[in-house]
């Protein structure tokens, strides 16, 4: 039997199911458990919410290896390639293993069908498994309870946020989706929120399952001092914990105090500077990431209301010396009308670009959904044509700022990387 290579793994996995999502853990959970690989790790992170997972899993790896844990990550989706999605201590999974983990679900499934990201998790639990992690940080890709990240009992179970994404599946009424992601909780278990406006239901599910609810804002936050930054929580024990000199990092700095959290309560003998060293070297590509060759600005995959929310917040508080512009490509099944309207009060001009490909959508209908908000001051085919004419146009004091999709990100990161080799 010829062999397949990784490209032609992830064609045949894109076939094998009639659906790109199927929700329901009945499939996968059957496959897992002829695999072994239900519990990949001793110690196991799950990570929900609408926004604020990838930074959150960062979190949590870079601490837990600084303290001596090997740490398996499983996030999505990538923004190079598929390697991106498995990573053990920091490493990407290399293309050998992940053509082991697929012969081996495709072996165990039988007559089984599963979709893509169901393969996907399950390879992620194969290796965790095979490579002896002591910790297992895994990302939840839609919703929580029917997802299949949700087939692993986790140690800690952690909702990032509740904001409004992937309508067609979730639907839009806050307290439904918030009682779906809730899904990941378990009884008896560390439950974490890291929002403090969340709707009852969030709350409510976790106190009727009987899980151990922490909530950000009462039971654990960042808060400002003259010294300095210090987090406080609640330890595995229930008693108080206190983190000082906490350093302002690369990543997103909302998402910190719920990762800190997860972690005093899954690791008891975590210290305060492995902590904050492990704060200072989390670094994730793609979320409020800098760059300043052939300008300055920002990559950012924020693509929800929620998302641009923040970016504005931050935003506003590093005022732009010259023009701020914005390059907008976004995926058609998401909503740039709430995008560009957070946004609005820190941008001076707007650059609306076109994605080709699955769920791609042109510039022209981008701008059909923004007009009477905005004004665009380029509408460009591509997110490579938009970056072409910027660059034109930047002088040092100007910064632009790229966001919208994964897939927007990927393409500005590409054109900046040919444009540093020359």
């Amino acid at each position: 039997m010829i062999k397949k290579n990784l490209k032609e793994w992830l064609s045949y996995l894109e076939s094998i199911h009639p659906s790109e999502i199927d929700l329901g853990l009945t499939r996968v959970r059957q496959v897992g458990e002829a695999l072994g690989v239900l519990k990949p790790a001793n110690k196991i992170v799950v990570v929900a919410g609408t926004n604020g997972k990838g930074s959150t899993v960062t979190y949590c790896s870079s601490i837990l290896r600084e303290s001596g844990l090997s740490v398996g990550c499983y996030m999505s989706p990538h923004l190079h390639i598929y390697n991106e999605r498995v990573q053990i201590n920091g490493s990407l999974a290399t293309d050998e293993d992940l053509i082991e983990s697929f012969e081996a679900i495709d072996a165990a499934r039988g007559d089984i069908t599963l979709t893509y990201f169901e393969v996907g998790t399950l390879s992620a639990l194969y290796l965790f498994k095979k490579h002896r992690v002591d910790a297992a940080i895994l990302e939840v890709g839609l919703g929580g309870r029917l997802d299949a990240v949700n087939i692993v009992d986790a140690d800690v179970s952690v909702v990032t946020s509740i904001g409004l994404d992937h309508q067609d599946w979730l639907g839009d009424d806050l307290s439904v989706i918030a009682t779906e992601k809730a899904g990941v909780f378990r009884k008896g278990m560390p439950a974490i929120c890291g929002q403090e406006d969340v709707p009852s239901s969030l709350p409510d599910y976790a106190k009727n399952l009987g899980a151990y609810y922490l909530h950000r804002g009462k039971d654990f936050d960042l808060v400002q001092r003259e010294e300095g930054m210090q987090f406080f929580g609640v330890d595995h024990s229930g008693q108080k914990r206190v983190v000082s000199d906490i350093p302002d990092p690369v990543l997103p700095l909302i998402n910190l105090p719920t990762a800190i959290q997860a972690l005093i309560q899954l690791e008891p003998e975590l210290t305060d500077s492995q902590i904050i060293e492990g704060i200072n070297k989390a670094k994730l590509a793609g979320r409020l990431e800098n760059f300043s060759v052939p300008f300055k600005g920002m990559l950012d995959v924020g693509h929800n209301a929620q998302a641009a929310e923040l970016l504005s917040s931050y935003l506003s508080k590093s005022p732009c010396v010259g023009k701020r512009r914005v390059v907008l490509a976004m995926l058609e099944d998401k909503d740039p009308l709430s995008v560009v309207t957070a946004l609005a009060p820190v941008v001076d001009e707007w650059h609306l670009a076109g994605l080709s490909g699955f769920r791609g959508q042109t510039v022209e209908a981008l701008g059909g959904k923004v007009q009477g908000r905005i004004t665009a001051q380029g509408l460009h085919q591509t997110v490579r044509e938009a970056l072409d004419t910027i660059k034109r146009l930047s002088s040092p004091d100007d910064e632009v700022v790229i966001l919208g999709s994964f897939v927007t990100v990927a393409q500005a990161r590409e054109w900046l990387e040919e444009y540093r080799n020359g």
